[in-house]
């Protein structure tokens, strides 16, 4: 089994404190449900810095990459299916699944 990238892009803010704790709680059960699928179930970002080779710049892009998480699947097609379940999806968001090459 090959790792994936599991890329978090956009998606909205919980509105209260209950929404956020309701969409956790689907993310909680969905990575429960994946077993040992899981190799990370998901770091998300709290701050993201651009960087070119003259400039560096704050992230103000609001369907910027939000966080990831790493998964084991047969194929990229497996891992696409996992994607599709992720509960982030139904927040608005976007998901870009990448295989991850293992380096020496």
């Amino acid at each position: 089994m090959a790792d994936f990238m599991i890329a978090y892009y956009g998606g909205n803010q919980p509105s209260s404190k209950e929404e956020g704790m309701a969409q956790m709680n689907k993310w909680k059960a969905w990575v429960e449900g994946l077993g040992d699928k899981v190799v990370n179930p998901g770091t998300p970002f709290m701050e993201t810095k651009i960087v070119t080779a003259s400039d560096v710049q704050d992230e103000s892009d609001p369907n910027a990459m939000k966080g990831f998480a790493v998964v084991k699947a047969e194929s990229m097609e497996a891992a696409v299916e996992i994607a599709k379940s992720d509960p982030f999806l139904q927040n608005a968001g976007t998901i870009r699944v990448s295989e991850m090459m293992e380096m020496p």
